[in-house]
C-alpha cells in the first residue's frame, strides 16, 4: 500500500485497488458463484440471510478454492491491517447481486459499529465482478463520516435518501473497493436489466464475534487443508471465538 493509499484510506474512509483479479480468476468466481446458485436455489445464503431483491451466497470459504485465495489475498490483508491493528479476522465472505430495479439501502454502518476505545472494529472488501456503473446499483458512500464517531441514523432525518456529500463508487470488473466499514455507505438502485455481482468480504476486530462462525461452519475436510495463514485469517485457534459465538452472532448490517 503506498502512502496515498494509506492516507486516502484513514481520511476518506475507502479506497479502490484496480484490477485484482486477472481475466481467468474473474472467471472462475463468476463461473462459480453462478454454479452454487443453481445448485442451492431457494436455500443460496441460507448460512446468513436471504434479501428480498438480491440473490445471496454465503459461507463461501467452504465452496471453492478461488474464494480461499480472495480472503487471504496480501494487498486486501494489508489494508485490513491499516484499519483495525494486528488482532483482526474474517467474518465472512458472501455474495450479493442486486437485481434490476432493486438494491436500494439505507446509509448505515456495519453491524452498527462506530470506533470505539480500541479503534476501529470493522472492514469491509468488495470484489467487483461485474463492472460498478452509475446505472447498475453502486455503492454509495459519504466520505470522512468514518470520523464521526456516529451512526447515520442518530443524525439523518431519512437513511434511505440522497446525502448532499455521498459519491457513488465505479469501478471496472476486476477491481476491489476498500472500506473502513463505519464509513456510512449502501447499496443504490440498479436501473439495469441485469443483476450487479459482488463478493464481500468483512473482517472484524478480534474481540468481536465472526458474522459467520467459520470454526462451526467449515467441513472437516475443508479445515484440514487450511494453510497456516488460512487459519489466522479465519480464526480458527483463537479461543475467544467459542465464546463469542455462543454470546451472538454479529448478523446486523447489509451489504456483506
Amino acid at each position: 500500500m503506498t502512502e496515498q493509499d494509506a492516507r486516502q484510506l484513514d481520511e476518506q474512509g475507502w479506497l479502490v485497488l484496480p484490477a485484482v483479479m486477472d481475466a481467468a480468476w474473474l472467471a472462475e468466481l463468476r463461473d462459480t458463484t453462478q454454479g452454487l446458485l443453481e445448485t442451492e436455489g431457494a436455500n443460496a445464503g441460507a448460512e446468513f440471510r436471504t434479501e428480498p431483491g438480491s440473490d445471496r451466497l454465503a459461507n463461501l470459504v467452504d465452496k471453492g478454492e478461488c474464494f480461499e485465495r480472495l480472503v487471504s489475498h496480501p494487498r486486501l490483508l494489508e489494508a485490513v491491517e491499516q484499519v483495525l491493528g494486528p488482532d483482526w479476522k474474517l467474518s465472512s465472505l458472501n455474495y450479493r447481486a442486486a437485481l434490476p430495479g432493486q438494491g436500494l439501502q439505507p446509509l448505515h454502518c456495519d453491524m452498527g459499529q462506530v470506533a470505539d476505545a480500541r479503534g476501529y472494529a470493522v472492514f469491509n472488501s468488495v470484489w467487483l465482478l461485474d463492472d460498478f456503473t452509475s446505472d447498475n446499483g453502486p455503492t454509495r458512500l459519504v466520505p470522512g463520516t468514518h470520523r464521526s464517531g456516529r451512526l447515520p441514523h442518530e443524525v439523518l432525518a431519512d437513511p434511505l435518501a440522497p446525502h448532499p456529500d455521498e459519491i457513488v463508487t465505479l469501478g471496472r470488473a476486476g477491481d476491489v473497493i476498500l472500506t473502513n466499514a463505519s464509513l456510512w455507505h449502501g447499496g443504490t438502485v440498479n436501473r439495469s436489466s441485469r443483476p450487479r455481482r459482488s463478493l464481500h468480504g468483512f473482517y472484524v476486530r478480534g474481540d468481536l464475534p465472526q458474522q459467520q462462525y467459520q470454526k462451526r461452519l467449515l467441513r472437516p475436510q475443508t479445515q484440514a487443508r487450511l494453510s497456516p495463514v488460512l487459519r489466522r485469517v479465519l480464526a480458527l485457534d483463537d479461543p475467544r471465538n467459542d465464546e463469542l459465538s455462543s454470546a451472538g452472532s454479529g448478523r446486523s448490517g447489509f451489504l456483506r
